[in-house]
């Protein structure tokens, strides 16, 4: 879209000149692909571009700070960095980290009077760069990889105040004091980009200049959309958009591999859970395992579609061991259709599932052994799991140990597997087929964590299955097994706790009192741990958009509703 005289007619005309100017359209790995207007860039929903944010830091350690001319189109008024804005598509500033230079020094002496002469005698000390989008208004956005470049220079500024409405040589102390709007600051406004290269760049060196400037990050941070305290205004949203970029694709292949089967009731038994919906985590995550470790190809469809299968051949056993008359708002399999029915339409699930990885053209014969053993184990795991919850209802003591060596084969062996395996079919190395195994498994153990304490917070519409059905069913929970170890008097806990059935008033009570117990809380904190660990992994991968996604994954377990 070129800028027209309506659109701009109420701006400065020279601010509006320059939207005319042709940045560099770059792709997620800051590779050039093309051109265009500022204006474009910028305008409605914005087009990914590079742009630099140059540090100049004076012998006392204090930054050249800016404050934008309200004649400024995007972002005026606001409190920034030294300088920054765009490389542009000309010879001397399109071709990398040197183009970026040549951008800042142009931009350095039309904005701040410093004239080429003097730049160019300055090292420009490149630290890394990140990606964000910002919302301005309705209208205009910011949306770009931004190079962040770090220098030591004492020198006189002659500020263009078209550009620039005021300066300031500011230490540490005064910047933190600017970003949490104290004194003088109060009613002062700090670019989002700025905010976000401080706490990524300068607070992990104590904002120390010296340090930043001998830092070197090679991997893109990717910040996603921030608002302009430079928070995240859409938690998660990268992961949602990965799981709608897949989902269907998973979909289809889990519909036609369970179209194998031609026996109409058995048919519509296997794929009775898959009409009520749902994310689909376990069947995309080998995918997004492989576009983390590098590696994504079709045949992490059909291994996602496996494991899929497979799930859902254990939950409509488990339901049918638990009597869980409810699955994904749906009646259970075995109540849609009968018991026997439901444990043929299991058994048929566990086959097909192993069957279309022999068959599959995209998964290579020498990788093939190795995932089938991986969910050969899981299947194995996940039996052993579900019988020691089995024998739990009976057995006299059971320690917080014990409950999580049964969810670690029960429901963390699948995370587990569709990590590792994920890494597997992406050929990865050993070390980091390990790395992303021990990931799935905190991620399980996270999962399975928070899903005990959505039990009895949730409600039967929105989770799925009846609320407090752990409770009632007596099911030795982390949360059960805290409350009962923690010495106090929970009268109607313990008599709601393996009843079968209570009422609505009393179960309400009983979570009460496992909230005044702190065991509720406890829960919550183990589950915290476990999302630790498990972020812990992902610090072990390069930074990219895939790991990204896998983190937002690992922080929307503490969010979710199944």
């Amino acid at each position: 879209m070129v800028p027209d005289i309506i659109e701009l007619g109420d701006h400065d005309e020279v601010q509006s000149e320059m939207m005319a100017e042709m940045c560099l359209i770059v792709d997620k790995d800051d590779n050039v692909i093309g051109s265009d207007t500022k204006h474009s860039c910028h305008w409605g929903s914005g087009i990914r571009h590079r742009a630099f944010s140059v540090l100049v830091f004076d012998s006392q350690g204090r930054l050249l700070i800016q404050k934008r001319s309200v004649e400024k189109i995007t972002f005026p008024g606001v409190w920034a960095n030294t300088c920054c804005s765009h490389p542009l598509d000309m010879n001397s500033e399109n071709d990398g980290s040197e183009g970026v230079e040549n951008a800042a020094r142009r931009k350095l002496d039309q904005e701040l009077g410093i004239p080429l002469q003097i730049s160019e005698t300055w090292s420009f000390h490149h630290i890394g760069r990140m990606e964000y989008s910002c919302r301005w208004d309705k209208d205009w956005i910011e949306r770009e990889i931004d190079h962040i470049m770090v220098v030591h220079a004492d020198t006189d500024v002659n500020h263009n105040e078209n550009e620039i409405s005021d300066v300031l040589w500011a230490d540490s102390v005064e910047i933190s004091r600017m970003m949490r709007g104290e004194g003088d600051w109060r009613d002062e406004v700090v670019a989002p980009w700025f905010r976000l290269i401080w706490e990524k760049f300068a607070m992990p060196h104590d904002c120390d200049p010296n340090s930043m400037a001998s830092s070197i990050n090679e991997d893109i941070i990717y910040c996603g959309e921030v608002g302009m305290d430079g928070e995240s205004v859409n938690p998660g949203q990268t992961l949602l958009d990965a799981l709608s970029d897949h989902r269907d694709r998973v979909e289809q292949e889990i519909m036609a591999s369970l179209g194998k089967m031609e026996q109409n009731n058995l048919h519509g038994a296997m794929t009775h859970l898959f009409k009520g919906g749902g994310k689909r985590l376990r069947a995309i995550l080998p995918r997004l395992v492989g576009e983390a470790v590098g590696g994504a190809n079709d045949g992490h469809y059909t291994l996602g579609a496996s494991i899929e299968i497979i799930h859902n051949f254990t939950l409509i056993h488990d339901d049918i061991i638990d009597q869980d008359p409810i699955r994904r708002g749906l009646d259970a399999v075995h109540v849609q259709y009968d018991d026997a029915t439901a444990i043929n339409a299991g058994d048929a699930m566990l086959a097909v599932g192993f069957e279309i990885l022999a068959e599959s053209e995209d998964i290579p014969e020498n990788r093939l052994s190795h995932l089938i053993r991986s969910i050969g184990e899981m299947v194995r795991k996940v039996a052993e799991g579900q019988q020691e919850d089995i024998e739990f209802e009976t057995r006299e003591k059971v320690t917080e140990q014990d409950y999580i060596d049964m969810i670690a084969g029960k429901t963390s062996a699948m995370f587990e597997t569709c990590a590792r395996t994920g890494a597997i079919l992406g050929k990865a190395d050993q070390e980091t087929v390990e790395n992303m195994a021990k990931w799935g498994l905190n991620l399980g153990l996270c999962f399975q964590l928070m899903d005990d304490l959505i039990d009895i917070t949730g409600d039967t519409e929105t989770l799925g299955k009846p609320a407090g059905s752990d409770i009632v069913q007596g099911k030795m929970t982390l949360i059960a097994i805290h409350a009962k170890d923690s010495g106090e008097d929970l009268p109607n806990f313990d008599s709601v706790f393996g009843s079968g059935d209570s009422d609505a008033e009393k179960l309400s009570k009983a979570v009460s009192e496992l909230g005044m117990s702190g065991s509720i809380e406890y829960a919550r904190s183990r589950a915290m741990h476990h999302h630790s660990l498990a972020h812990e992994c992902l610090d072990a991968l390069p930074s990219s958009q895939a790991v990204e996604v896998l983190r937002e994954l690992t922080d929307f377990q503490l969010i979710r509703i199944s």
